[in-house]
């Protein structure tokens, strides 16, 4: 029997959408079941948006490419290629990619992203 002190995920959950959006999980509730943790590879077309939020975890976004556009409470804030925020749990946000590029981003959500705490309006 072996004691792994690590994971390796080569196959990360593809959550599916309806809006364009390329969501990969690497780790996280509907990966592994972790609801400590999320982890997820994005990818958001050009034109795309989501409802305003107030999610019951923290998130960390790291952007790869392109921009993306946060409305933070009432201040709206771009981030770019190399940049990265921390929103804190129980603030009003609104995401979205205005742009004409598509935006590449890692999501890190404590605890993990689900449905049942992001409190979508």
């Amino acid at each position: 029997m072996t004691n792994k002190k690590y994971t390796i995920q080569n196959k990360p959950f593809v959550v599916p959408t309806s809006d364009g959006k390329v969501i990969k999980e690497h780790f996280g509730m509907a990966t592994n079941g972790d609801s400590q943790l999320s982890i997820a590879h994005m990818i958001a077309p050009a034109g795309w948006s989501e409802p305003f939020q107030t999610p019951e975890f923290d998130e960390y976004t790291f952007i790869i490419k392109g921009k993306k556009q946060f409305i933070i409470e009432n201040e709206t804030l771009v981030l770019e290629a190399g940049q990265s925020i921390k929103i804190n749990s129980n603030t009003r946000v609104q995401y979205s990619n205005p742009f004409a590029e598509a935006c590449e981003y890692l999501a890190i959500c404590t605890p993990a992203f689900s449905m049942d705490l992001v409190n979508r309006e």
